[in-house]
């Protein structure tokens, strides 16, 4: 069983930033990649950002590109979604996800609010 932990959520103004952590309670070779998801009120889940433990290119949605970076430290066992330029639109609760070998989120943590006030 793998547990994930968000962090680092909160009240910002239009063109500030925010660093979201995402903790994970089970060793990186556990699962294939993490993935951070938000949801804003009334409207369904979407893809923001995700990165494999192992390295690669990391994958962003175009409304992410360009002002978010997802980077990992493993030794930590720790995702981290950095958010510049922050926007009132990027308002949502946060939401990081464990992929496994099969393809499959898995695993979900419990969400951090980030709210934008513009």
């Amino acid at each position: 069983q793998v547990q994930l932990v968000e962090s680092g959520g909160g009240l910002v103004q239009a063109g500030g930033s925010l660093r979201l952590s995402c903790e994970a309670s089970a060793r990186t070779f556990t699962f294939f990649r993490v993935g951070w998801f938000r949801q804003a009120p009334g409207k369904e889940r979407e893809f923001v950002a995700a990165i494999r433990w192992s390295g690669g290119t990391p994958l962003y949605a175009d409304s992410a590109k360009g002002r978010f970076t997802i980077s990992n430290d493993n030794p930590k066992n720790t995702v981290y979604l950095q958010m510049n330029s922050l926007k009132a639109e990027d308002t949502a609760v946060y939401y990081c996800a464990a992929e496994n070998w099969n393809g499959v989120y898995e695993y979900w943590g419990q969400g951090t609010q980030v709210t934008v006030s513009s």
